[in-house]
């Protein structure tokens, strides 16, 4: 399974972002914008200040800004204004006439497995309002991704069924892989490593959605599991925690899963890149960087 080599920036190239998901707090998008300002010319959509229930603005102008930016030849990067929902509901409207390099986590996972059906590559790391909140080490590797280069291992902190595996890393948010379970949308994982991440999310309804996707054949194939953070996803006084109920779930595969990664919404979100090979060594709990966009 390989994937197409994706537009990089340079210092002072055009970076575009839009808000294709939930409304965001102005003042650590403000942040953010300045952390990428520093290195980026930022072109920010004009749709991106609006809102519309729990949504930035209505599908047909979220949608009319992020295909804005996918139709300008001259512009290889989006990153999005922050997660929450809503980019699912823009699939069905975009078209995809060149491939750019999509930036984000959370619900921007709608766009990374379009993009990955479309064997594209895309950034998994973190979006315009979380960027200004996270360590230098997070933001510098944020630039060394979007330039094409390729990064440091990232280590896990538990090995829950030992071994090593390659393969393309593929996956997101938990919830959105399940929720586009047979629309065509949603790639194929046979060969891949697969990342899960997810945020308020309680027990039964990760078991839920695991099971709903395993049920689907939609794990059948896969080589290898990283789990990254499940922030907020306790049950109050239970006697087992999520991690417990995560390592019996991907346990089941019989594949190396490494558990613990510092992706997704917790305190660090280090960036990295969708449908490049990687190499997994869950017993030295130790996730290598086999390719960068480029």
């Amino acid at each position: 399974m390989s994937f197409s080599a994706m537009p990089v920036l340079s210092p002072g190239s055009r970076l575009g972002v839009v808000a294709p998901s939930g409304p965001f707090d102005r003042e650590r998008f403000e942040k953010g914008l300045a952390v990428l300002a520093g290195r980026y010319r930022v072109e920010v959509a004009p749709e991106a200040g609006e809102t519309f229930r729990y949504l930035a603005g209505s599908d047909e102008s979220r949608a009319r800004a992020l295909q804005r930016c996918l139709d300008d030849a001259e512009l290889g990067t989006i990153i999005a204004a922050r997660g929450g929902y809503g980019a699912m509901r823009l699939l069905e409207s975009l078209t995809f006439k060149r491939a750019a390099t999509v930036v984000g986590f959370s619900d921007i996972t709608a766009l990374h497995l379009a993009w990955q059906a479309r064997r594209w590559r895309s950034v998994h790391g973190p979006v315009v309002t979380q960027l200004g909140t996270q360590p230098a080490d997070v933001v510098a590797r944020t630039f060394e991704v979007l330039e094409g280069r390729r990064v440091a291992p990232l280590m896990g902190a538990d090995t829950v069924t030992p071994g090593q595996a390659e393969g393309a890393l593929v996956g997101g948010n938990l919830s959105l892989l399940a929720s586009l379970v047979g629309t065509r949308f949603m790639p194929s994982l046979s060969g891949a490593v697969l990342l899960l991440e997810d945020v308020g999310e309680r027990p039964y309804r990760i078991d839920r959605m695991w099971t709903h996707l395993k049920l689907a054949g939609a794990l059948e194939g896969v080589v290898g599991v990283v789990l990254g953070e499940f922030t907020d996803c306790e049950e109050k006084g239970a006697s087992f925690t999520s991690a417990q109920l995560l390592s019996e779930l991907t346990g089941t595969l019989g594949v190396p899963v490494l558990a613990g990664l510092p992706i997704g919404h917790g305190a660090v979100n280090q960036p990295v890149v969708l449908g490049a090979r990687v190499r997994l060594d869950a017993s030295n709990k130790r996730l290598e960087c086999l390719e960068g966009l480029a």
